[in-house]
């Protein structure tokens, strides 16, 4: 990456954009990953998460037991060592909701509960509810929406855990029968199998990996497309499970209620592959954590801390290898959480006043507020082959320092009094701090 400080530039018309506290993009930085019942180290999944700067960690009941290797107390020692919080939930083919409830009121008692969430992937791994199958390809979901209901009901009734949000299934977008998962509630006159006013979460759950592809070179915008809310995109994203379901087309949400929908994605990431080296993984990982946020998802958990090594196929997805020596992705991100961390926890309401002129279709922004008045532009392209050249006009003069954290966490060009700037920009993001 080049920038460049520019004396003038073609004036672009003055927009301030809304500043969003740095704290509340960080929190949204999560991760899947294995615990001891899977063979990983306790002792290196806490360093692991500590090096990256995960804020969360989708986990639940799969694999706990009393007597471990992981228990409940596993996740209160990585919650003490790294002040993660978890999302909760009955994961693959879980039914047990007395259990979730119960794990989730100790973990809430410790501050390290941030959600719950239904069933993972109920077309993948289907679930027996009241001695009748559900989910899958060829069964009735009528089980599956009446776990999720049971599973709001019983958080909601809870004086302890009523506060925290409930996350819907994965893949609504495959039901078989329309038993109305596609709605966050059950709207007014649906006709469907459960009455209207049935609550199902709080928040809609996407796994919303980038479209897959052999392509030399890889196409634009992956990471940005697969966070489009509209029908538009090109993967299994937030139209295609909650707008017109992607497997019988059942209707749900309309495109305005889509775009403000809660939503949050609890899977997505790239493995290593074909023309997708380690240089390519790392560079997209943190354009999806910035396209997802800046496209409407509260919190996003990428697949995964480090490649599983009690499954078989490509394992290749993680931040680590299964040595748990980093990947460049898990050094990039420890790069650009650093350099976020230390600007603070901003204020609420601030702006920022820039524009990017003559902004091509593959180049994005996102603009943070820090500590004392500090701000912070977070500007990435999604070019699948070259560069771009976007000049930023800053709309005053300031003094900036910027980053890129595919090159390291300290600042790799400061100026006093900058008012325009041009990037050399390729596949991944830098960070303009000003002052």
């Amino acid at each position: 990456m080049i920038a460049t400080m520019l004396s003038c530039a073609s004036p672009a018309a003055s927009r301030a954009r809304t500043a969003v506290p740095v704290e509340r993009f960080l929190a949204s930085i999560g991760v899947n990953t294995s615990f001891p019942d899977r063979g990983q180290s306790l002792e290196k999944t806490i360093d692991m998460l500590k090096f990256g700067g995960f804020r969360w960690v989708r986990a639940g009941i799969e694999g706990l037991s009393d007597d471990g290797p992981s228990t409940i107390r596993t996740m209160l020692k990585i919650h003490r060592a790294t002040g993660v919080t978890f999302s909760w939930g009955l994961l693959s083919g879980g039914t047990d909701i007395a259990k979730l409830v119960a794990t989730g009121r100790v973990l809430a008692q410790s501050s390290a509960l941030l959600a719950f969430e239904g069933n993972n992937e109920p077309n993948n791994w289907p679930v027996t509810v009241d001695g009748v199958p559900g989910g899958g390809r060829g069964l009735s979901w009528q089980p599956v929406a009446r776990l999720q209901q049971r599973l709001y009901a019983a958080v909601k009734a809870d004086p302890q855990l009523a506060r925290y949000p409930v996350w819907s299934i994965s893949e609504a977008g495959a039901e078989t029968d329309d038993v109305g998962l596609q709605f966050l509630t059950i709207p007014p006159r649906a006709g469907l199998a459960l009455p209207a006013g049935t609550r199902f979460a709080d928040a809609a759950t996407l796994h919303n990996y980038p479209r897959r592809t052999t392509q030399s070179p890889l196409p634009d915008n992956l990471a940005w497309n697969a966070a489009d809310p509209s029908v538009a995109s090109q993967t299994d994203g937030l139209y295609g499970n909650y707008g017109s379901t992607w497997r019988n087309h059942f209707r749900g949400y309309s495109q305005a209620d889509l775009d403000r929908l809660p939503r949050v994605t609890t899977e997505t990431g790239i493995t290593l592959s074909g023309i997708v080296d380690e240089e390519t993984q790392g560079a997209m990982l943190l354009d999806i954590y910035l396209a997802q946020f800046a496209r409407g998802v509260s919190n996003t958990s990428v697949y995964i801390l480090r490649d599983r090594t009690d499954e078989s196929g490509n394992q290749t997805f993680g931040f680590f290898r299964p040595d748990y020596t980093p990947r460049k992705a898990a050094v990039y991100l420890h790069n650009f959480t650093s350099i976020l961390n230390r600007s603070g926890p901003g204020r609420r309401n601030a702006a920022l006043d820039y524009e990017i002129i003559a902004q091509p279709d593959t180049v994005h922004d996102l603009a943070l507020a820090g500590r004392g008045g500090r701000s912070l532009l977070i500007v990435w392209d999604e070019l699948g082959h070259g560069e771009d050249h976007p000049v930023i006009d800053l709309k005053g003069k300031h003094a900036i320092a910027v980053y890129d954290p595919t090159v390291g966490a300290r600042a790799i060009l400061r100026m006093a009094d900058c008012s325009h700037l041009q990037l050399s920009l390729t596949d991944h993001p830098v960070i303009i701090e000003l002052n």
